[in-house]
């Protein structure tokens, strides 16, 4: 298992981690050996959206002998109603909540405290002002959630909660169907079938400003909706209308600026086998860069997707990484210092660059990688 940062929170999480639908309604048998399996497999991380006091409790004894090796990242404005998961905003609704997840679980804190469902700009401005952020801070400062999340399947809000400097976790919706998307308050745009009529080109700019500024900021990103529902692994219900493996749907989420890890709703133990698989595969296994290019009525001609068949580079230069450093700049509309420091890190640079064009005759998507090239040596001066 590989481990990454969540951003500058300090935790290290692994590259896949756990959702909890597929733990809902299940018995203890079910969650010992999910758990069990994770476990073997080095998973040190799991998303707790749902209230469901039964699936709690059973997570908590799962989790309980691991409990201070392990991340849990549970949500705040969920409460369990008449049998039933339910959102609310309401303080101390909120508040009533929290304590019975805690006790559920059997903990004392949360790793990470997520905001829950946060998809329109008026709910944003209403957790600000009723009372629910400042209870999130209050819970930070007495250690009872180490770090403040949200949750968001929309670029804009989850944009101005970055920018905000409230959160320090983002859990947004990531794949390469939603990512061509503009941000909309109906999350049921994200896979309806007429928002794929017309031809599309080239990743949302709001979402690649989203990415870009959580890698800028360090606020880490946990991905969920990494298969789409499931839809992308289907031909039939993918919106691409091409199907993608468990391994390039996770490839591509992870690939992502600000992505540390990807929370997989597996509901089986077969499932979940599929998603570890991604750690010891291959290269060619991940590699989403050629189903991208038979997609019908998709494009992503010119734009840089990370996907690295730019390499190799005979002088030795990390190319897709590069150029995300670049685009951070551009961005940002200046050279931040953590991402000079990143740029330096590398073992070769832009200037290194011989101009033999090789990597524009691997890439699939037509990018102008010499062109990238000078432009960072020129923004990196070297």
């Amino acid at each position: 298992m590989h481990y990454r940062k969540l951003g500058n929170t300090g935790l290290m999480v692994s590259e896949i981690g756990l959702g909890c639908e597929g733990f809902i309604g299940k018995d203890t048998a079910f969650t010992d050996e999910m758990f069990a399996l994770a476990f073997a497999h080095g998973v040190n991380c799991m998303d707790l959206y749902s209230p469901d006091p039964d699936m709690q409790r059973r997570v908590g004894r799962a989790v309980a002998p691991r409990r201070s090796e392990f991340i849990l990242q549970a949500h705040l404005c969920t409460e369990w109603k008449d049998g039933q998961y339910r959102a609310t905003r309401v303080l101390g609704e909120v508040q009533a909540a929290f304590e019975a997840q805690l006790q559920n679980l059997g903990t004392d804190y949360l790793d990470v405290g997520m905001i829950h469902y946060v998809d329109s700009p008026a709910t944003w401005r209403q957790l600000e002002q009723n009372g629910v952020l400042d209870y999130a801070r209050r819970l930070k400062a007495e250690g009872r959630i180490r770090h403040i999340g949200l949750s968001s399947h929309n670029p804009a809000v989850a944009l101005a909660a970055a920018q905000s400097g409230a959160i320090e976790v983002l859990m947004f919706s990531v794949n390469p169907c939603y990512d061509l998307q503009p941000g909309d308050e109906d999350l049921e745009k994200l896979w309806a079938d007429e928002s794929y009529e017309k031809p599309l080109f080239n990743l949302d700019p709001e979402r690649e400003r989203l990415y870009e500024t959580c890698q800028r900021l360090g606020i880490g990103m946990t991905v969920m909706k990494a298969f789409g529902g499931g839809d992308l692994l289907s031909e039939t219900d993918s919106p691409a209308g091409r199907a993608m493996t468990v391994c390039q749907c996770l490839h591509y989420a992870l690939t992502r600026p600000a992505a540390a890890a990807v929370m997989v709703g597996a509901h089986s133990p077969d499932q979940l086998r599929q998603a570890l698989h991604y750690e010891d595969a291959p290269e060619a296994e991940r590699d989403y860069a050629g189903v991208f290019t038979t997609f019908p009525k998709i494009s992503w001609r010119g734009h840089c997707m990370y996907c690295g068949h730019c390499a190799p580079c005979p002088k030795g230069i990390e190319v897709a990484s590069v150029t995300k450093f670049l685009n951070l700049c551009k961005a940002q509309g200046q050279l931040p210092e953590t991402v000079r420091e990143h740029y330096a890190a590398l073992t070769a640079h832009a200037g290194d660059c011989i101009r033999c064009g090789a990597c524009e005759g691997r890439c699939p998507f037509g990018v102008p990688i010499l062109k990238n090239m000078a432009e960072a040596k020129e923004v990196f001066g070297y």
